[in-house]
């Protein structure tokens, strides 16, 4: 697994390279994580646009990486798959996370 990084202002987009987030890489994707919020940016976007599944093991890594971004900063979703929308949506994790159809302009080619 791997997560690509680029600032464009105050926006720092971290897009996962990988076509799942489940158990077998939810402790590397909250430890890779964990280096990317070491970049001081006030947002913080995961492009989840390579993301085809989504298992409750990854939407746990991904509510420790909200917990992991701390209080003064936002971890806001982009592009989604309908797949793993439809597991914010049934989880109601959706109402908790900001989630954007895309991500930031500047940076979605990226990576």
């Amino acid at each position: 697994m791997d997560i690509a990084c680029e600032q464009d202002g105050g926006i720092l987009v971290a897009r996962v390279l990988a076509a799942r987030i489940d158990a077998a890489v939810a402790i590397r994707f909250k430890d890779l994580m964990r280096e990317v919020l070491q970049t001081p940016a006030p947002r913080v976007v995961l492009d989840l646009s390579r993301v085809d599944f989504l298992d409750s093991s990854g939407l746990g890594a991904v509510v420790a990486v909200m917990k992991l971004a701390g209080p003064g900063r936002s971890l806001e979703l982009a592009a989604l798959t309908p797949s793993v929308q439809k597991v914010f949506r049934l989880t109601r994790m959706d109402q908790v996370f900001t989630i954007h159809p895309q991500a930031p302009a500047g940076v979605r080619h990226a990576g």
